[in-house]
C-alpha cells in the first residue's frame, strides 16, 4: 500500500481557495453569533442549576466549528469531544434539541439521557459529543473507514444508494493530542489511507493547565501529523474567512487522494474549561488581549467595511438569534422528562440470549426470560 509522504501547510499556501461569496460570510456570520448566543444562555441556565453535570462552553471558538463544518458535505461524518454545543449547531442541529438535551428532557437529541456533552444528530451526520479524552479519535478513524470501505468495496451504501468519496472530521483539544489512543488512531489511518482530518481545536489550554505544561514541542504540534507521514496543516483559527480559505481545498485533497489529515487550528477560549474552572492559570490582561481579536467582531466588521452590512442589520440579526435563543430555553422549561422506562431503552441494539438487566430484570432474583 503507497503512503504519500508528509507535506507541511500554513493557511498562507497558494492552493487557498478564492474569497467566499457575500452570501456565505453572512451565513457565518449568524451561524457563528447563534453559537455564541446560545452558550452564554446556557452558562446562565447552568448558574441557575437548569444545567446540571458537566458543561463546556464553546464561548470564542466559534470560528472553528463554523469554518470546518461549512468546508465539507451534509453527508461527511463529524465526530468531536465534549466542548460540542458549538459543532452540533454549526452542523445543523436546532437550538431546541441542543438545550432540551442540556436540560434532560426528552425532547433533547439524545432524549435528555447524554447531557452537554454528548450531542448527536444522526440526520446531520454527527456522531457525537464523547466525554473521555481522546476516546472520539479511533472512532473517527472507524467512520472514515466505514466510508472508504462503503466506497471502494461495497461501491454503495447499505440502503443502496450509492456510496460517493467522503471525509470524516474528528476534532479534539489540545490536551487530548497526548493520548495514547491517538497515536495508534494516527498511526493506522496513514498505513491504511482513511480520508479522516483530525483538527485540534487549540486554544492554549487543557484542563487548567498551558499546552507548553503537558506537551512536549508544543510550539510545533503539526510536527506529530508528519512524524505519521500526514499531510499536516496550521491555521488561524480566529479569521473564519482565511481558515476557510485555506481548509476548504485540504478537505478536498484528503478526499480525493483517501488520505488522513492533521491541522493545529489555533484559537482561545473566553470562559473557563468547565463551568466550575476558577481559571487561575491565565490573566485577564491575556484573554482581553484574544477578544480583541474576536472572530466575531472581525467578520462582522469586514462585512461593514464592504459595504454588505449595515448596522441596523447586524442589530436586527442579533435579536433574532436571541429570540429563537429564549424560545429554546423556553421550549426546554416546558418540556417532559423521560418516564422511568428510558432507562432500559436505547442500551443495546440487538438484545442476546443471558445478556442482562431486560425489562422483566429484578436485582437479585433469576431473569425469567433466560
Amino acid at each position: 500500500m503507497t503512503q504519500a509522504p508528509a507535506q507541511k501547510h500554513s493557511s498562507t499556501d497558494s492552493t487557498m481557495t478564492s474569497e467566499p461569496s457575500t452570501e456565505l460570510k453572512l451565513k457565518w456570520l449568524r451561524d457563528m453569533q447563534l453559537i455564541r448566543e446560545f452558550e452564554n444562555r446556557t452558562a446562565q441556565a447552568y448558574q441557575q442549576a437548569k444545567i446540571g453535570g458537566f458543561c463546556h462552553v464553546y464561548t470564542g471558538q466559534e470560528a472553528c466549528a463554523v469554518g470546518t463544518i461549512g468546508s465539507i458535505n451534509d453527508d461527511d461524518p463529524v465526530v468531536t469531544a465534549y466542548r460540542d454545543h458549538g459543532h452540533a449547531l454549526a452542523r445543523g442541529m436546532t437550538p431546541e434539541a441542543c438545550m432540551a438535551e442540556m436540560y434532560g428532557k426528552i425532547t433533547g437529541c439524545a432524549k435528555g439521557k447524554g447531557g452537554s456533552m454528548h450531542m448527536f444528530d444522526r440526520p446531520n451526520w454527527l456522531f457525537g459529543g464523547h466525554g473521555i479524552v481522546g476516546a472520539q479519535t479511533p472512532l473517527g478513524a472507524g467512520l472514515a473507514f466505514a466510508a472508504k470501505y462503503e466506497h471502494d468495496v461495497m461501491k454503495k451504501r447499505v440502503d443502496g444508494s450509492e456510496a460517493k468519496k467522503k471525509v470524516t472530521l474528528c476534532y479534539l483539544g489540545d490536551g487530548a493530542i497526548d493520548q495514547g489512543a491517538f497515536h495508534e488512531a494516527l498511526n493506522y489511518v496513514s498505513v491504511h489511507n482513511i480520508p479522516v482530518i483530525y483538527i485540534i481545536e487549540n486554544n492554549g489550554y487543557s484542563m487548567g493547565t498551558a499546552i507548553n505544561r503537558h506537551t512536549a514541542n508544543s510550539g510545533n504540534l503539526i510536527s506529530r501529523g508528519e512524524s505519521y507521514g500526514i499531510d499536516s496543516l496550521e491555521i488561524d483559527g480566529l479569521d473564519i474567512v482565511e481558515l476557510y480559505k485555506g481548509f476548504k481545498p485540504y478537505v478536498e485533497s484528503c478526499r480525493e487522494n483517501s488520505r488522513p489529515g492533521f491541522v493545529d487550528l489555533k484559537t482561545y477560549r473566553y470562559q473557563g474549561h468547565s463551568m466550575s474552572d476558577p481559571q487561575k492559570y491565565r490573566t485577564k490582561d491575556e484573554v482581553d488581549e484574544y477578544k480583541a481579536k474576536d472572530s466575531i467582531a472581525r467578520l462582522a466588521s469586514q462585512l461593514m467595511e464592504s459595504g454588505d452590512l449595515s448596522e441596523d442589520d447586524w442589530k436586527s440579526m442579533q435579536k433574532a438569534i436571541r429570540d429563537e435563543v429564549m424560545s429554546a430555553m423556553q421550549a426546554a422549561e416546558d418540556a417532559p422528562t423521560p418516564e422511568l422506562s428510558e432507562l432500559i431503552t436505547d442500551v443495546y441494539a440487538n438484545p442476546e440470549k443471558n445478556l442482562s438487566p431486560q425489562t422483566t430484570y429484578t436485582h437479585g432474583a433469576r431473569n425469567p426470560l433466560l
